[in-house]
């Protein structure tokens, strides 16, 4: 009787010391996580994910029965029998962990592995092992099992950051919960045992490996045939993961959001990047920078797609490698444009009372000691203006700024359109030597096409939060210039493509127009065109500003905007 009394005073202890500081087990339904962030493109595909992503809370009637079929069969044969604890399966784990040497099966319930995914941390100790059995014990006495069931497959962690089936289901295949198939189900539900290692995106063969294992389980305990294991095991496929490029995009997007949305809420963003034009500028840019590009010491480049009307960015390239690094040249490095920026001076000119058609000197020229050159063109004595941007004439384009008001009045007119500055004060603007991105290049020349209005490049088209609209519209677009001004520029632009420096870029039976621009030393090289209402810039140049061999904006830039659209719009090449 003493060892009785001793032995339960005991048993209390330890049960108080196991259990004193356990969490409140009413909190079972409550939880605490990184807001998440869905990005889709357009058209409505998967672009990108973040945070802790949960999909729509399920219920067991409204899932296939093959689904929590699967994870009773691989997880908890006896789910529906034991009430918490599964003595006969922790014997079994037990004598196979013995006779390896080590751990290769477990023995928890479904039950336990939901007490700890909603209560305990990941620590392995006694301590939380006891914790969780009390849990697991509390939970039983609590909840159905249905009702144990469903919490469990709305907050199971299944990888790539994604808790519950839904958001599985949505990410690994594109599809909600609901439409899941019975391989499907099998790949969800043989990624409790290692998340991260058995992760399709990551790993898909041991995805495919441990969903066979799950098939054979639900042979096993009578959920499908042998037959329809062997036919689902050969249907087992996973769609292309979205292209990681787009990492770019995905990244310049979320600069704006901590600003605009709520702090706690789930994101659902559905963007304004077209799959298809993203894929065109990933797959050309790269095969440019492999061949003619890596011959002539090219060794980066950028992209960016702009909707020339909404200003909305529908493909974006900040460089060849996300992977390689993630730094986006598109928005963040600010390069000399050299000639793409003579439109602006232009621009000026035209707002000053000048045309197209009248006649500007393109002889040498000096200002303050400063002569610039015009490389290869040889000097006629008089050019039009139309012809002076068309060929890029430098001394002409000197002399319009001039006629513009000078280099003031051309910072004027570039701020108009968006450019931020800051601009040179001296006669050099006129040759591009202030400082830009690629966006905001690109951003500025839609007024050339839009009929002259500035547009804000944005990235989301539409947002939700926990699914209720938020409001989330860029700036609308402002009329900044005449429109019998930017008609007069989209004409000089396309007398640029049509018989100037940017012929590489002309596409037949397609109305393009666009600027060219080469800095000193062929360290930079741009194209900056127009066409089906889109603007698309190009860059191509070296990190460290070293010299490419050759490379001018009318050549490979050129011919990379028409391979692109050419690409776009699957015309053969």
């Amino acid at each position: 009787m003493i060892l009785a009394v001793w032995g339960a005073v005991a048993g209390c202890v330890a049960l108080v010391w196991f259990a004193w500081d356990l969490p409140r087990p009413e909190d079972a339904l409550a939880h605490t996580r990184r807001p998440s962030v869905t990005m889709t493109t357009a058209e409505g595909a998967l672009l990108a994910t973040s945070g802790d992503l949960y999909g729509d809370t399920v219920r067991l009637r409204d899932l296939p029965a093959h689904l929590p079929a699967a994870f009773i069969a691989i997880e908890d044969r006896r789910f529906r029998e034991h009430g918490g604890l599964d003595i006969i399966g922790m014997a079994r784990a037990l004598l196979a962990n013995l006779a390896a040497g080590r751990v290769v099966q477990g023995g928890s319930t479904i039950t336990q592995q939901l007490a700890k995914n909603l209560f305990l941390t990941p620590e392995r100790s006694l301590r939380r092992k006891v914790q969780e059995a009390l849990l697991a014990l509390w939970l039983e006495a609590r909840f159905s099992k249905d009702e144990l069931l469903t919490i469990y497959l709305n907050r199971v962690y299944l990888g790539a950051g994604t808790f519950g089936v839904d958001a599985a289901a949505r990410l690994y295949f594109g599809v909600p919960a609901a439409r899941l198939t019975i391989a499907q189900s099998a790949v969800l539900a043989g990624l409790p045992r290692a998340p991260s290692r058995l992760n399709p995106r990551v790993n898909p063969s041991a995805a495919v490996a441990r969903a066979v294992e799950v098939l054979e389980a639900m042979a096993d305990t009578g959920a499908i045939t042998p037959a329809q294991a062997m036919r689902e095991a050969e249907r087992i496929r996973f769609p292309p993961a979205p292209s990681r490029d787009a990492g770019w995009f995905a990244d310049w997007v979320r600069e704006g959001i901590a600003e605009r949305a709520p702090p706690t809420a789930d994101l659902l963003l559905r963007t304004t990047l077209d799959a298809r034009l993203q894929a065109a500028v990933e797959a050309r840019l790269e095969a440019l920078l492999a061949g003619p590009g890596r011959a002539a010491g090219v060794t980066q480049g950028a992209v960016v797609a702009l909707d020339a009307a909404s200003g909305a960015v529908r493909a974006m390239a900040g460089g060849r490698d996300y992977r390689a690094s993630p730094f986006n040249r598109a928005t963040q490095a600010r390069r000399q444009p050299g000639s793409a920026f003579k439109p602006f001076v232009f621009l000026a000119a035209i707002e000053a009372g000048a045309s197209p058609e009248e006649s500007v000197a393109d002889t040498p020229l000096t200002l303050a000691g400063w002569s610039p050159g015009n490389g290869t063109w040889r000097a006629r004595g008089t050019i039009t203006i139309e012809e002076a941007l068309a060929h890029s004439v430098n001394t002409a384009a000197v002399r319009v700024m001039q006629r513009a008001g000078g280099p003031r009045q051309v910072a004027a007119a570039a701020q108009r359109l968006g450019m931020p500055g800051p601009f040179p004060r001296e006669a050099s603007i006129a040759l591009g030597t202030t400082e830009v991105t690629l966006l905001d290049l690109v951003a500025a020349y839609a007024a050339f096409a839009n009929g002259g209005r500035r547009v804000a490049p944005h990235g989301i088209a539409e947002a939700r939060a926990e699914g209720r609209p938020l409001a989330w519209l860029p700036p609308a677009p402002a009329q900044v210039i005449a429109p019998e001004a930017a008609a007069a520029m989209r004409r000089m632009l396309a007398a640029a493509v049509a018989q100037g420096t940017g012929r590489a870029a002309a596409l037949p039976g397609v109305a393009v127009a666009g600027k060219t621009g080469t800095t000193q030393d062929n360290r930079d090289a741009w194209f900056i065109g127009m066409a089906h209402g889109i603007v698309l810039g190009v860059w191509l140049g070296n990190d460290d500003a070293s010299p490419m061999e050759g490379v001018a904006g009318g050549g490979l830039p050129a011919r990379l905007f028409r391979e692109i659209l050419e690409a776009a719009r699957g015309t053969p090449r």
